[in-house]
């Protein structure tokens, strides 16, 4: 039967059955779900998210508007879409929106699109800041609903940290000791939170508002258009052949989606689909398998020169130039994925694990030589963002580049052919093709911001709240206190509070809420600014693999069907570096660049042959299978080769290479037998 489909009708099916994207953060905790969408309804949402995508990428380019226009229509249209697609409780039944879901996207939206009116036409500035009744209404409204598509997306957690914090500041009076002030009343705390861009609308928000969207977009178009495909295949064809190639192809991908995408679980979804069973193929445990693609995902995040977004918030959040902080994270990041690659490398080989065979391989030869053009976005996001560019300018000219090199040459050349020869059909049907593809990759990128933006919302309240009531200095206060002034205690308690605090959160969300605490405590112990938020942004992303909230972690066990509790062990040993080097950068900042030439040469030498001892450690293994003395002994020269100072170098090299030697003297007599027992 022939399809006798207009275009119209064919682009408003396709609309319909748009792409789901692979990300489900919300479902391992709070017990809510997205809905299956079909239909008008369903067309609804994709357009509404088509529409806030599309302003979004154009705003990028021509100039963005002032805080006070682009984030109430930021979160406007994301908060309307968070009732439309996800459920207040989980089995609500099938594709249908409820009422009550209807009119919280109305209230969502208009609540927060009300503060825009507010500003711009009832002049709440003529007013010097001070509220009326509507004003307070609508400002409960719109956190209240805030707090609960936190809720819907990311879980209980952020939104009962959000709440904590509001009561908080209104029970000052009772609270004990350094946590007691004065307290403050309901209508001062909304209107600190509501009216300003010290709360709601404060940095969180505005960052989720212009970089997070925009390089979500980015990574949605890259996946679309299957240039995120080639890259992934690139890698496996380099690496196929090596020992555990698919886990090193896992590797490198995901730390290449992972830095642009700013979700741990996104990733792990979408490149774990691919790279989970290419490794279980291979000879990999189902357990080791998720464990190398959660830690890799995870810390896609601390890779330059995107870092998840991170690089743009803690610019805008310290005042640190962007160049700057990215080339600061380089060598740790460089580290961790070091680590994890030759905890992999050393798995294979304790397992006598082999690569594929070169036919069961993509030709990387030809890959390169047919794709090179795929990689022009990237040279010049990368370009434009250390040129100075502002990220917006880079990121919309990357969106723009990667619709255009994703156009095969023969395509472009029919549509020139057949706009000279005016044949319309040809260009209409070769122009609605471009355009379902657009649809699809702004409707996926929108879906994928659902999460952070609210999370971003959230945190923002923690964060008025911080501001409102000093809690940043009793903070501070309550760390000098129970550290006694000693540093190292006060990075183990920043630790522990960054894990805890960032656990089933989204990166972002968990660095902001815990470096507006943390950071000033540990600033005022003398440690520099930028490497106070790097060490808090380290433990904010390892909270994804850390047990027990570990959102990574689960994402990869449901695709390899392993044991997640099993699973989080071994990716926490294939990312103990990630525990590690944030202290190293604090004792010795060499590793962020602060030194002489030689000083940072010598310190990043050292670190990378720590690095290697320290996942041989992990792996127990080598030259050859190592035993328990020799492990170790390994563990301790990695340590001594990781901390600053030439004794604890030479003591590390020293231990590593009487290791290396008696691993070396047991292969070679283990060979010499071999070859013996052959004649």
């Amino acid at each position: 039967m022939s399809d006798t489909r207009t275009d119209e009708e064919s682009f408003e099916v396709d609309l319909a059955e748009a792409d789901e994207p692979a990300i489900e953060e919300g479902s391992h905790l709070s017990g809510t779900a997205r809905r299956t969408l079909s239909g008008r309804t369903k067309l609804l949402a994709v357009v509404l998210a088509v529409v806030i995508g599309a302003y979004h990428t154009v705003a990028a380019g021509i100039g963005v508007p002032g805080a006070f226009i682009n984030r109430p229509l930021h979160l406007a249209f994301l908060a309307a879409l968070v009732f439309i697609w996800y459920e207040a409780h989980t089995g609500e039944g099938g594709d249908r929106v409820p009422w009550y879901d209807w009119l919280l996207a109305g209230l969502a939206a208009v609540s927060v699109l009300y503060l825009t009116y507010a500003i711009y036409y009832d002049d709440l500035a003529a007013r010097a800041g001070t509220p009326m009744t509507i004003d307070l209404v609508f400002g409960a409204v719109a956190i209240l609903m805030v707090l609960e598509m936190t809720r819907r997306t990311t879980g209980i957690i952020l939104p009962l940290i959000g709440g904590s914090f509001l009561a908080y500041a209104y029970l000052g009076p009772i609270m004990p000791g350094l946590l007691a002030h004065r307290g403050y009343s309901a209508q001062r705390i909304v209107a600190h939170v509501y009216l300003g861009t010290e709360g709601l609308f404060g940095i969180p928000l505005g960052v989720s508002a212009t970089f997070v969207v925009l390089f979500i977009i980015f990574g949605a178009f890259l996946e679309v258009t299957g240039i995120g495909d080639w890259f992934i295949d690139l890698a496996y064809g380099y690496t196929g052949r090596m020992a555990g190639g698919p886990a090193k192809t896992s590797v490198l991908a995901s730390g290449f989606m992972a830095s642009l995408n700013g979700s741990a679980v996104a990733n792990t979804a979408t490149t774990g689909a691919f790279t989970i069973p290419l490794m279980k193929r291979t000879g990999f445990d189902d357990h080791y398998s998720a464990a190398v693609e959660s830690s890799a995902s995870s810390g896609g995040q601390i890779m330059p020169p995107v870092m998840g977004a991170g690089a743009f918030i803690m610019a805008v959040w310290t005042g640190i130039p962007y160049v700057e902080i990215i080339a600061a994270a380089t060598i740790p990041a460089l580290l961790y994925f070091l680590c994890v690659g030759m905890a992999v490398h050393f798995r294979a080989k304790k397992q006598g694990l082999e690569g594929l065979d070169k036919s069961e391989l993509p030709d990387s030869g030809r890959l390169l030589r047919e794709g090179f053009h795929f990689t022009i976005p990237i040279v010049v996001l990368v370009y434009l963002l250390v040129a100075g560019y502002t990220p917006m300018l880079a990121g919309f000219a990357a969106i723009v580049l990667t619709v255009i090199v994703a156009i095969p040459l023969a395509e472009a050349k029919r549509f020139a052919g057949a706009l000279g020869n005016g044949d319309v059909a040809t260009v209409r049907g070769m122009l609605w093709a471009a355009g379902e593809t657009a649809v699809r990759a702004f409707d996926r990128g929108i879906r994928m911001t659902l999460i952070v933006a609210a999370a971003c919302a959230t945190a923002g309240i923690v964060v008025g709240v911080v501001t409102l009531t000093g809690l940043g200095l009793v903070f501070s206060s309550l760390v000098a206190n129970l550290s006694g002034g000693v540093l190292i205690v006060a990075l183990l308690l920043t630790m522990v509070a960054s894990i805890v605090m960032g656990m089933g959160l989204p990166t972002t969300a968990a660095y902001v809420v815990v470096a507006a605490l943390g950071a000033p405590a540990l600033t005022n112990l003398g440690v520099p600014t930028l490497a106070a938020h790097l060490f808090i942004f380290y433990f904010a992303i390892i909270s994804a693999i850390t047990p027990p909230i570990m959102l990574a972690v689960f994402t990869a066990s449901g695709i390899a069907e392993s044991d997640p509790w099993k699973t989080g062990a071994t990716a926490l040993g294939l990312a103990i570096v990630g525990f590690i080097v944030p202290f190293l950068f604090i004792y010795g900042p060499e590793l962020i660049l602060q030194g002489t030439p030689v000083a940072i040469a010598l310190s990043t030498l050292t670190a990378i042959v720590g690095v290697i001892a320290l996942s041989a450690s992990t792996q127990g293994y080598l030259l050859t299978d190592a035993s328990i003395p020799e492990r170790l002994a390994l563990f301790a020269g990695a340590l001594a080769l990781l901390v600053p100072g030439l004794m604890s170098d030479a003591a590390g090299i020293t231990l590593l290479g009487v290791v290396a030697a008696r691993q070396y003297a047991t292969v070679s007599e283990d060979a010499s037998l071999a070859a013996a027992i052959g004649r």
